[in-house]
């Protein structure tokens, strides 16, 4: 690499193949002993396809992957063209498939800490990542993708159904409850709008809303959809003989039969051995959660740091977290032309 020693030039891999194994999500390619353009956290729709767009360009690139996909429980992938219904397991095997194509590696493993380490002798930015069992690399960029943890309501018996019969998304989900007895738990005065997003789906839907004073103009909303709210606090959701959702005990003992929950979530990005690269974080409104701060294509106010995908923006799609990984891909990799460009022109200048 013009303007890098010898030692600390990155490595080249060359356009493979599609890997056969790329359906298998077990599968890690080996992780490099030398220095790589960048590292991308989270092997996602945002990771991998900043990763494609960086392979694409020519960069190296690992994409190390802890294999905790948010919508790993969910059937299909809804409202994202030329992938409608198609399975997230699926989606992602050929996204591995198609990053190490262009030559770029997926690696699994758990990162356990990530810091800024001495820059090179050019003045070039260096990170050190390193994974839970040890092993470590180091790359002259990072791209976050980690995604976000949902933060259910603390309900018997809610959690298993998530990603089938309890859901979050009207856009992800809602077609497929349509016209089905729903139930939105709300916790958030901002769930009104939960609820009336799902009561476009169905005529059949009755909100539980312990605790929570929804304003006069979103009661006068539900009393005109004929939209029942419950006051009482749920005790236990209650299944049937085949595991799905049958309806709700309220605390009063009254059950309530519903076959679909929806509940909004409080949401916080997955930052679990990141400490170290000082991410600066904001608070999402209305009480939904956090997000890591972000400008322009992701960039953070940290030097050499980008984040894209639901650890910036924790409404987004799967269609949109790989837009945005795409954006901060590219703009990364602008990033280090101009750092190449300037090594080059430093490496002309006369000494001395």
């Amino acid at each position: 690499m013009t303007g890098h020693d010898q030692h600390s030039a990155p490595f080249r891999p060359e356009p493979t193949e599609t890997d056969p194994l790329g359906a298998d999500p077990a599968h890690s390619d080996p992780l490099p002993g030398t220095l790589v353009d960048a590292v991308v956290i989270g092997g996602g729709a945002a990771g991998l396809n900043g990763a494609l767009m960086l392979a694409r360009s020519r960069r190296s690139v690992v994409v190390l992957d802890a294999g905790h996909p948010r919508n790993a429980p969910a059937e299909g992938i809804h409202g994202l063209l030329g992938n409608e219904g198609t399975a997230p397991g699926e989606f992602l095997a050929r996204g591995r498939a198609e990053v190490r194509q262009y030559g770029g590696l997926v690696v699994r493993g758990e990162v356990a800490s990530a810091r800024a380490v001495d820059p090179s002798a050019d003045g070039d930015l260096r990170f050190e990542i390193t994974l839970a069992d040890g092993r470590a690399l180091t790359a002259r960029r990072v791209l976050v993708a980690t995604g976000i943890r949902d933060e259910l309501p603390e309900i018997a018996g809610l959690a298993e159904h998530w990603g089938h019969d309890l859901v979050h998304c009207p856009f992800c989900h809602g077609y497929e409850v349509r016209d089905r007895a729903i139930g939105v738990i709300a916790s958030l005065p901002f769930h009104a709008h939960l609820a009336l997003m799902f009561r476009a789906l169905s005529e059949d839907v009755e909100v539980f809303a312990a605790g929570v004073e929804f304003d006069p103009a979103a009661r006068e909303r539900f009393a005109a959809l004929g939209v029942t709210v419950h006051e009482t606090e749920i005790q236990e959701v209650l299944a049937g003989p085949d595991g799905g959702i049958t309806g709700v005990r309220l605390a009063s003992g009254e059950v309530v039969a519903r076959s679909v929950l929806a509940a909004g979530t409080r949401m916080t990005p997955r930052l679990d051995g990141l400490d170290g690269l000082g991410l600066a974080l904001e608070e999402l409104p209305a009480g939904m959660g956090q997000k890591v701060a972000t400008g322009q294509a992701g960039t953070t106010e940290v030097p050499g740091v980008w984040v894209a995908g639901n650890a910036a923006d924790p409404s987004a799609q799967v269609g949109a977290s790989a837009a945005a990984g795409a954006l901060a891909g590219a703009h990364l990799h602008g990033a280090l032309v101009m750092a190449d460009a300037d090594a080059a022109v430093a490496a002309l200048a006369p000494q001395g």
